[in-house]
């Protein structure tokens, strides 16, 4: 059971990290699927997220939970049947996912590629002049920004929420700070977060949590 990393973030709150290295079939015979799940899994094309699906049961029953107490709302965020706060990430062979008894909180996964430089100008302010493919720091630091922004929309769940425009990560000035803030800004309504983050593999991991003493 390849379970690649756990970190207790405070006693109500805790992420897991799968890598995923089972076939499809070996994830699959232990579990009990809702018909829901199953129709869903059916529909995946790619084997690669069918068996980042299945791992993310495991993730779940390591945490005391089976796939029927796991549910979205209308607009794709999930949920736990015992009002616990949870978010789910997968890229390529890592799978996470964060529960929190208390605190709304959000988690991204992703793979470290030159390719989000290109694209940085689409969500981020920070260091556009100076970007260069070949500057390895500035790649990490854009991975955790973009993965911070997708932390945030997990957690706020409503659709039109914009990267650049409504979702506000502060600056840092190295990738060893392991933390920073951020806020979202719309609709005119202010929240603010905490922002950790981590790397193995060449993925960053980002998980935010809502500060409710705003």
């Amino acid at each position: 059971m390849p379970l690649y990393k756990t970190i207790t973030v405070s006693p109500f709150i805790k992420l897991l990290v799968w890598k995923v290295s089972e076939a499809e079939a070996d994830l699959k015979k232990d579990l009990s699927l809702t018909p829901g799940s199953e129709l869903r899994l059916e529909g995946m094309k790619s084997e690669i997220h069918r068996r980042a699906y299945l791992s993310i049961r495991y993730l779940l029953a390591l945490m005391g939970y089976v796939d029927h107490d796991l549910f979205y709302d209308s607009s794709g965020k999930p949920h736990l049947t015992d009002g616990s706060h949870i978010s789910i990430t997968h890229s390529h062979h890592f799978t996470g996912i964060i529960i929190s008894q208390k605190e709304e909180v959000g988690i991204d996964i992703e793979k470290q590629r030159p390719k989000i430089i290109r694209i940085a100008h689409k969500f981020t302010p920070y260091g556009i002049s100076s970007l260069d493919e070949k500057q390895e720091e500035e790649i990490k630091k854009l991975t955790i920004i973009w993965g911070a922004k997708e932390s945030l929309y997990k957690i706020y769940g409503t659709p039109g929420l914009s990267f650049f425009k409504n979702i506000f990560v502060t600056d840092f000035n190295s990738i060893t700070e392991n933390k920073t803030t951020a806020k979202i800004i719309f609709e005119k309504r202010e929240s603010f977060y905490t922002v950790s983050f981590l790397e193995f593999e060449g993925f960053t991991c980002v998980y935010a949590l809502q500060n409710y003493l705003d």
